[in-house]
């Protein structure tokens, strides 16, 4: 083979392991370190283009890199196709009505249905529908939005709509590029921000629009300004002559590069691969300029956002035992303002934007690092919690080492305490002191079946946890999962936790997407009001001859949402049940129930009136009584 098909097999191959590590979410980096990583910023795009090059060459020289590459040479990799608490909030008439549920008060989070008291914004396929909600009586559609694209979510901010899509690009990434292998993957697709001028809510005007190459992470909203991040590829893989891409944005027609003073990176990174792009947005006032920073690193799987920073969390891993962490970098926030200013190592991965918080001038994260079996002998995994000076992000007090052979499945940090649940065969539920930043310490306890996915705030003293119910397994160190389960935790007692109550919905199979996106979660204190949407799975005892095995899955008998009643003095009540579907029974042994336009995927109140939203209806229901008081169709 020649040397010019050995350089294009190297390419394909470096192309290969890149979509791969994207779409597997498998990164290869640097050995996990406690220390800050020194950025700097290039010069120009040459500068920015000799770094990679250069990189790649040492790659290729080092043998476990090659390991690497022929590991996943496995994969079709070249046949990829495109294919903190909800709050209250007050009408200026004293009107009071329920807000996303979010993690950090001040800090709004995008999500597919927002309301602002009136009128509900819903996202309904590819349309965005604007609901006259309140009074019940004068429940009509106002006026909709055709959005040619995917919708992701939006924010809803006095007479401005921001909508997040994916769509491609007015100007594509690849057009003047040759000679391509395939066609271009999902993320060379982009993200587009839409700012809708609602003044004349029958009219909706379009007044900006900004479009960024790339996947959408997550986006925010405090005041008057929006930021959004994505990453992308730091290459154009899919090409017979390798090229590094140049990120830009788009500003209504006008479209540029990201100047290169503005894209940070670090000389200890061995394989550069992914880029993370962080844009403000002032959503009123569009002559001014959206601000742009971009890190050079790996690939961002979560953010943590306060009122003045964006922490990026960017996964870690290396083929050595345990050897993977997690980058964290801090960037200050200030309307326009964008300065990137200090970043961190920490061991471990994080699962999600509630294994980070910032609190009292320290930021807090929880880790998980090491390989979870089911079988004992294999475990190698642990759990950590490391408290980081805002400032710096250095490492000033941590605690390694919780529950091994387990991992986190969720985690709260909460003022001064932390809360973590880990879970193989039962559920730990850890209550953390962090009085002392230098000196966090475990102050108790609780192990109980089954597991929480998503803690919630109920006071400063109790805890809401959703997650599952399971069944030890007699063949292995693991559990069974069940139905899903809600408990209230007493952690008055830090030193001696409890569950003062539980309630378990369904058999094997049933599902509540409040699991994996906190937003499809109402709860409202001062109402004792919890809502959340469940499929359920039932087993009927008769269909089987002895004993159920705990592995048989339920059949599905019901989609809607679950209406409970949660207070101190009575605990977990069922006050309820509502659905949207008309023939539930047909739909749901049919098999398309996920598939069903009317899954109830959200609700809120407005006054004393329940709301639930699915892609095909709005229903209005008493919320003391359930009783219904009307519905209208999106459609």
């Amino acid at each position: 083979m020649g040397k010019n098909n050995l350089r294009l097999g190297f390419v394909l191959i470096v192309a290969g392991i890149l979509v791969a590590s994207t779409i597997l979410g498998v990164y290869v980096l640097s050995q996990a370190s406690s220390t800050n990583i020194q950025l700097k910023t290039f010069k120009s795009y040459k500068e920015l283009e000799n770094f990679v090059k250069l990189r790649l060459e040492e790659a290729k020289k080092e043998e476990k890199f090659h390991i690497f590459v022929e590991k996943f040479l496995s994969v079709p990799i070249l046949n990829i196709r495109k294919t903190l608490t909800s709050a209250t909030l007050e009408t200026s008439g004293g009107l009071e009505y329920s807000s996303t549920n979010i993690q950090v008060e001040g800090v709004d989070e995008a999500d597919i249905i927002k309301t602002d008291g009136r009128y509900i914004y819903t996202i309904s396929g590819k349309e965005i529908f604007i609901v006259e909600a309140y009074p019940p009586e004068k429940l009509r559609i106002v006026t909709k939005i055709d959005v040619n694209g995917g919708l992701l979510g939006l924010f809803i901010n006095k007479d401005r709509l921001i909508v997040f899509k994916h769509e491609q690009p007015p100007t594509k990434p690849l057009e003047n590029v040759k000679n391509m292998v395939i066609s271009p993957p999902y993320w060379f697709y982009g993200v587009s921000v839409e700012i809708y001028d609602l003044s004349n809510i029958y009219n909706p005007v379009l007044t900006r629009k900004i479009s960024l190459d790339g996947g959408y992470v997550n986006s925010r909203m405090i005041g008057d300004y929006v930021y959004v991040i994505v990453t992308q590829p730091l290459f154009l893989p899919l090409t017979k002559n390798f090229e590094v891409y140049h990120p830009r944005i788009i500003v209504d027609d006008t479209v540029e590069e990201i100047l290169p003073r503005n894209i940070y990176y670090s000389d200890k990174v061995k394989i550069p691969k992914s880029y993370t792009t962080i844009v403000a947005i002032n959503i009123f006032d569009k002559d001014k300029k959206p601000e742009c920073k971009v890190i050079l690193t790996g690939h961002t799987t979560c953010i943590y956002v306060s009122l003045n920073n964006i922490y990026v969390a960017i996964p870690k891993w290396n083929s050595l035992p345990n050897g993977e962490s997690t980058e964290i970098h801090r960037i200050k926030i200030d309307g326009l303002e964008i300065k990137y200013e200090v970043n961190a190592e920490v061991p471990g991965r994080i699962l999600n934007q509630f294994s980070m918080d910032e609190y009292d001038g320290y930021f807090r994260v929880a880790t998980t690092i090491g390989h979870v079996s089911r079988f004992q002998i294999q475990a190698t995994s642990s759990n950590n919690v490391y408290v980081l000076n805002t400032e710096t992000l250095k490492i000033v007090g941590k605690l390694e080492g919780l529950a091994p052979g387990e991992k986190i499945y969720s985690a709260r940090f909460m003022g001064n305490r932390c809360y973590l649940v880990t879970f193989r065969k039962v559920d730990p539920l850890f209550t953390i002191d962090l009085t002392n930043p230098k000196n966090p310490k475990i102050l108790g306890k609780l192990k109980i079946p089954g597991y929480s996915n998503y803690l919630h705030p109920y006071d400063k003293d109790h805890l809401i946890g959703i997650g599952k119910e399971t069944v030890p397994a007699e063949e292995g160190d693991f559990s069974w999962y069940q139905g899903v389960k809600i408990s209230l935790f007493d952690v008055s007692d830090v030193t001696n936790p409890k569950e003062l109550d539980k309630i378990i919905i369904g058999d094997r199979g049933t599902e509540t997407p409040v699991l994996r996106d906190h937003h499809a979660l109402l709860f409202d204190k001062k109402r004792n009001l919890l809502v959340i949407p469940i499929l359920e799975a039932k087993i009927f005892p008769e269909k089987y001859s002895g004993k159920i095995p705990p592995w048989v899955h339920g059949e599905y008998i019901f989609q809607g949402v679950y209406v409970l009643h949660v207070s101190l003095e009575e605990g977990i009540k069922l006050k309820g049940k509502i659905t949207h579907l008309e023939n539930q029974e047909n739909l749901l042994k049919s098999g398309y129930y996920f598939q069903s336009k009317y899954e109830i995927k959200r609700s809120l109140y407005i006054d004393s009136m329940l709301y639930t939203v699915s892609d095909g209806k709005i229903k209005i229901n008493n919320i003391k009584t359930l009783e219904s008081l009307g519905e209208i169709r999106l459609d």
